[in-house]
């Protein structure tokens, strides 16, 4: 009997550990930068197309707070603060959002790989649980370092007259509202990051698996 015909007749616990002793790092230092680089670039651009409909969003959230009253829609909405405030609106709290676009989308998505090859290590499977908790982990992660931004770009957007600029915005709710005030929300926010990432990435890497 020839070696090859003895190595196919290996236990399979053997097998599995020698699999498992012979595994080497997937992915090299320069394949994280580029997922990292390429994901932070891509959601940058789409939220520089996008941002015009995410002060919308904020707007029409945020109308009358506190008090009762009929609520506007957006067409509205957009018209009037187009009068009021004209086209810059639009673009207000761009900085912030493009910031954390390119530090949240590159986080998650550059950490679903590495996160998911140490979870596959430590638990030894490759099942579609260790997957949502890769991409849950790197949602939640990413959220959590980006919030400041994420505050800081809301209160752009509510405040068309300030004129201190982004930077000159954060050092004020630093010195007047103290530190965590930058992590408002913070618990929601990694809650549904966490959902989004684990279900769009968990659900993507398994239909590759998926042959017709």
């Amino acid at each position: 009997m020839d070696s090859n015909s003895a190595s196919r007749k290996a236990s399979p616990s053997g097998s599995v550990k020698v699999n498992r002793e012979n595994r080497k790092w997937g992915l090299s230092a320069s394949d994280v930068v580029y997922h990292f680089g390429t994901s932070g670039m891509s959601v940058a651009a789409a939220t520089a197309i996008t941002h015009p409909l995410d002060v919308l969003k904020v707007r029409l959230q945020m109308q009358l707070v506190g008090q009762k009253g009929p609520l506007i829609g957006m067409g509205r909405l957009f018209v009037t603060v187009l009068k009021s405030e004209g086209p810059r609106f639009l673009y207000l709290g761009l900085t912030p959002a493009l910031t954390r676009s390119v530090l949240y989308g590159g986080l998650r998505l550059g950490l679903y790989a590495p996160t998911k090859y140490v979870c596959e290590l430590a638990f030894e499977s490759t099942n579609v649980l260790v997957k949502i908790a890769s991409g849950a982990f790197s949602g939640a992660f990413a959220t959590a370092l980006t919030n400041p931004v994420e505050v800081l770009k809301v209160r752009l957007q509510m405040n068309p007259n300030l004129r201190r600029g982004a930077i000159g915005e954060m050092r004020k709710i630093a010195s007047e509202e103290g530190i965590t005030a930058l992590w408002k929300g913070v618990g929601p926010a990694m809650a549904r990051a966490a959902s989004l990432t684990a279900s769009q990435l968990a659900t993507y890497d398994e239909s590759k698996r998926v042959k017709f």
